[in-house]
């Protein structure tokens, strides 16, 4: 039987399949979806409005992955509240009262810092800034347990298998994908191009993407965030990489819910990440060669 290994209750469920069967961590760091009393009174958007950011039902997607053999990693806490993909460090002035001079990001600037200001569409998630001492609360509380297990089971896999294969995965709307030129992607996978992982397992990953029947781009438009900058050191054999799919695949975005879609997209999502849990342990199969 799988464990479930949660730190936080509230911060994330970590889950080990009944035998771990080469290093594979998938994550699911935007999933979140059950909102706590206290920031219900806090916001000023209903919760439909609130989860319209979220990569709704990933958890669910990569639970196939579990049971081939990968732990799996994922957020309960909404993205809306604290996002486990952002560096504790990326605070907006416009979320957090943090006083001038703070050095931050052109992303954290726009509202999408580890305390978010707003959700999709630009819409503010508050009627104005939290103190700082409560910023640095829920990044102590939900931010740091999460960070905590997903560096502990990385650490485990190296000693374990020689080398860690973390699988980040994500949904993205298709609204970010309606300008590319050509036949539009159904899934992106991001290599922060190519310093988070190494080619051949970037290639090997694409090759089980494709053969499952997904039209696919590499780190064109989403090259990977904080988790593939902060962990992908494939010189290291720790490889990070970044998978967005589509949302129109699966979800219908108006209700919240699995769309006709959604089982045609779970099963070739099923059949890409069981393979994915099953590569090879061999370190040096995807060793990268240090500079």
């Amino acid at each position: 039987m799988p464990r479930d290994d949660s730190g936080d209750n509230f911060s994330h469920v970590l889950q080990r399949p009944a035998e771990w069967a080469s290093g594979v961590i998938v994550c699911s760091p935007h999933s979140g979806r059950e909102f706590p009393d206290w920031f219900l009174a806090e916001t000023c958007l209903d919760v439909a409005t609130l989860r319209s950011s979220e990569d709704a039902f990933m958890d669910r997607l990569i639970r196939p992955a579990l049971a081939a053999g990968a732990v799996t990693l994922t957020a309960r806490l909404p993205r809306s509240i604290v996002d486990v993909n952002r560096s504790a460090s990326e605070i907006d002035p416009g979320a957090v009262i943090c006083g001038g001079n703070r050095p931050t990001t052109p992303r954290a600037l726009a509202g999408l810092g580890v305390i978010p200001r707003v959700v999709s569409g630009a819409r503010p998630i508050r009627r104005g800034p939290i103190t700082l001492a409560e910023a640095r609360r829920r990044i102590d509380t939900y931010w740091r347990p999460y960070h905590a297990a997903l560096r502990e089971v990385i650490d485990e896999a190296l000693e374990r298998f020689g080398r860690a294969i973390v699988i980040d995965m994500h949904s993205m709307p298709h609204e970010a994908i309606s300008h590319l030129t050509g036949p539009l992607p159904q899934a992106v996978i991001g290599d922060r191009h190519g310093i988070s992982c190494g080619l051949a397992l970037r290639d090997t990953l694409a090759t089980l993407m494709r053969d499952a029947g997904f039209r696919l781009r590499i780190n064109s438009p989403f090259s990977g965030a904080y988790v593939a900058t902060a962990y992908g050191r494939p010189t290291q054999n720790v490889h990070v990489a970044q998978i967005e799919i589509d949302r129109n695949l699966y979800l219908d975005p108006v209700r919240m819910r699995p769309s006709d879609g959604y089982d045609d997209c779970a099963a070739r999502l099923a059949q890409v990440l069981s393979q994915a849990a099953q590569l090879p342990c061999d370190p040096d199969r995807f060793r990268v060669a240090a500079e």
